[in-house]
């Protein structure tokens, strides 16, 4: 089986404007998640909307946080000896760390809440997986990059690295344009990570119809399963990186977020919001720290829950009545109106010969409800005549024992 190429580059001229591979799957994942997350925003009882008001404070935040991050993580690769401080601003080619991506766009996500007086955990729970499935989109642009891959391999799925250069022969990588020449064959990582994003995606799905998760515990469950995955990712890499005790420090801070992450699903408040309170003339959501006034919230959400699925069988229960009680009476009118057999043979006979065969049926009936009154009077006749005959004869039979 041969090994997976690469592609050959990741930058298309486009007369004085360069066409990055990078750049648009990073938008086509943001487009996906704005897209997505509203959908489930809507359905979970939310304003439409509100998802790309959010996302007008949330992606800036989101893409300096992430961008600081790598920088300050492999901080020597532009401010070191051989480092250029101007790059830590090309954005464009590559380099953005997820947790710092997620942090600071919670931030900017946090500041719309507050201006549109949104619940930050309902949310956050509607996006999870949508953001997760831009992550993986994103890591497409990794792939057109050749980044992001792991130790050398021999593996069948192993990915080809090849050697760029520049229109002036020199090697560039990045933006270059690949010679041919395989430089080597390593772990995909970029595609192990993908794969894993989808799956995560799937689960939340699932886990969010099956249990109406809320109060913020699905996008816990989010950054739980995504660290989880990274964590062995990382493990794959030997790229340059930040380390500690020999540890990369993606390593580690997989780890810790993903510790915090299970212990907020853990002790967060169970549950989910009902869709007055993600109006924004709901009450305040009340502090992290106010555990009481946090258990009073979902108490309520989960008293609203019960009414609201109470209210939904009662009205299926209702119409189902009320279909009953219209068949009931579509099929009474349909058999009063339907004619007998005998009736509509008659009628096909004609007006008069109907006529007739009515007035000699009205007689016919006429005469045998006489002759039905006649047998009943006689009958009643004999029954009062036979009663004291009985008894006499009774009484008769009885008195010569009595002496």
């Amino acid at each position: 089986m041969a090994y997976l190429p690469s592609p050959p580059q990741g930058v298309w001229e486009i007369g004085p404007f360069p066409l990055r591979a990078y750049a648009i799957c990073i938008i086509i994942g943001i487009i996906v998640a704005i897209w997505w997350g509203e959908k489930r925003w809507q359905a979970r009882g939310g304003e439409a909307g509100t998802v790309l008001d959010v996302a007008v404070f949330a992606v800036p935040f989101g893409l300096i946080g992430g961008r600081l991050y790598h920088v300050a993580t492999d901080w020597q690769k532009y401010f070191g000896a051989d480092g250029n401080p101007v790059d830590a601003l090309k954005i464009y080619q590559g380099g953005l760390g997820i947790w710092g991506a997620v942090f600071f766009g919670a931030i900017g996500a946090w500041i719309a809440c507050r201006i549109y007086k949104i619940p930050l955990p309902a949310l956050g729970d509607a996006v999870a997986p949508a953001i997760l499935l831009a992550q993986a989109i994103g890591r497409l642009g990794n792939y057109f990059n050749q980044e992001l891959y792991g130790r050398e391999t021999d593996l069948p799925w192993g990915l080809e690295i090849y050697l760029r250069f520049d229109d002036s022969g020199r090697l560039d990588m990045m933006n270059g344009v690949s010679s041919g020449e395989v430089h080597s064959i390593v772990h995909p990582t970029f595609l192990y990570e993908l794969i894993w994003n989808v799956l995560v995606v799937v689960a939340l799905v699932l886990i969010d119809r099956r249990f109406r998760i809320g109060h913020g515990r699905l996008f816990a469950l989010y950054v739980a399963g995504y660290c989880f995955g990274r964590f062995f990712v990382e493990l794959m890499r030997d790229d340059e990186a930040t380390q500690i005790a020999g540890i990369r420090i993606n390593s580690f801070t997989s780890g810790l977020v993903f510790l915090a992450a299970v212990a907020y699903v853990l002790f967060a408040t169970k549950g989910r919001e009902t869709p007055e309170q993600l109006s924004p003339d709901a009450a305040p959501r009340p502090w992290p720290w106010q555990l009481g006034a946090l258990r009073a919230v979902g108490a309520a959400g989960a008293a609203g829950s019960v009414a609201t699925a109470a209210g939904t069988t009662d009205e299926a229960a209702e119409d189902t009545g009320k279909d009953e009680v219209e068949d009931t009476g579509i099929d009474s009118a349909a058999s009063s109106s339907v004619p007998a057999p005998g009736k509509e043979a008659a009628g096909e006979a004609g007006g008069t010969d109907s006529g007739t065969a009515d007035s000699d049926a009205a007689e016919a009936k006429s005469d045998s409800g006489s002759a039905e009154a006649e047998s009943a009077a006689t009958v009643t006749e004999s029954s009062d005549d036979s009663v004291p005959d009985k008894d006499g004869e009774a009484a008769e039979s009885a008195a010569p024992r009595s002496k």
